[in-house]
């Protein structure tokens, strides 16, 4: 197979040490250069201070990565690589191309790798219009099918909140809110919608994935961890940048792949770089209960 597994995250994995999976897209497509690299580096020390082994994930030069050097981490934040989901992961490997991966690819690496908690920033999900589109994020599907407890913000508010809670139900994925029985919307600490189970702390996460295993069930945990309202994006600004950029893109008849990147653009130009800001909290906050998970459940296993 080929899956190449930095020696500390392996050394962690054969000792029973705590690991959590990173992302690598919002490196390379979700925040500008050179900050980029500077917030990647910062991800991994915030899981090393905790005493948690970072693996950060990525495709390079035909090889899936669990776990990259400094000098890797520069290639994925300077690099121009694409986005890899996991339908596109064989193309890449025939080819011996390079990659940012996405919550699906992130999650389907780390589970061949061994690693069960992931960090990332919001979930992708259906889209609005799906009903007539068939849009739907391929994070949904596979995080039906791989056993990995994945920490996020929700979904952002671009997307179809009540479509997407409805579709991870279907699909058996277990959501839990992070001290919380509301579910997150990414920017927003609380997008309105309940949620049927909350837990209060990462032990009880640990509890529900050793719960999950013992009957044999496939799909994720997918723990909604909202940001302090302190720390989350003015609501009003939110809204009416929200607004704005959904009308603007249906003046533009934009459709299919190109209307994620654009709302998400001009969210970020709409309220003057504050979004980008909170792009960063929500990372770092949901980085540090992933660190927390991992290790009740290392503290569980040994």
């Amino acid at each position: 197979m080929p899956l190449s597994i930095s020696p500390a995250v392996q050394s962690a994995l054969d000792e029973g040490w705590p690991v959590v999976a990173l992302e690598s897209t919002i490196i390379s497509h979700g925040l500008p250069r050179p900050d980029n690299l500077a917030a990647a580096r910062r991800f991994e020390q915030i899981l090393t201070d905790m005493g948690v082994v970072p693996a950060t994930v990525a495709v390079l030069d035909g090889e899936l990565k669990a776990g990259l050097t400094d000098d890797e981490l520069v290639r994925v934040a300077n690099e121009d690589v694409p986005k890899l989901s996991v339908r596109d992961l064989p193309i890449s490997l025939a080819r011996g191309g390079s990659g940012a991966t996405t919550v699906a690819a992130t999650s389907y690496i780390a589970n061949l790798a061994g690693i069960r908690v992931f960090a990332t920033g919001g979930l992708g999900g259906v889209h609005r219009g799906a009903s007539e589109t068939f849009d739907e994020s391929a994070d949904l599907k596979v995080l039906s099918e791989v056993p990995i407890t994945v920490v996020a913000a929700g979904v952002k508010s671009i997307l179809d909140i009540p479509a997407t809670l409805e579709r991870l139900e279907s699909l058996g994925v277990i959501v839990l809110g992070y001290g919380t029985d509301r579910f997150p919307s990414f920017w927003l600490t609380d997008s309105g919608h309940e949620l049927d189970w909350s837990v209060p702390d990462a032990a009880a996460v640990a509890d529900v994935m050793a719960a999950r295993d013992a009957l044999g069930q496939p799909a994720a945990v997918m723990v909604g961890n909202p940001l302090p309202i302190a720390e989350q994006l003015d609501p009003a600004v939110h809204d009416r940048a929200l607004a704005d950029a959904l009308r603007m893109a249906d003046e533009q008849g934009l459709s299919g792949k190109e209307v994620t990147p654009f709302l998400l653009q001009t969210i970020v130009d709409l309220t003057g770089g504050d979004s980008l800001a909170v792009n960063l909290k929500i990372a770092e906050n949901n980085i540090r209960v992933a660190g927390e998970i991992a290790l009740s459940w290392a503290g569980r296993s040994k």
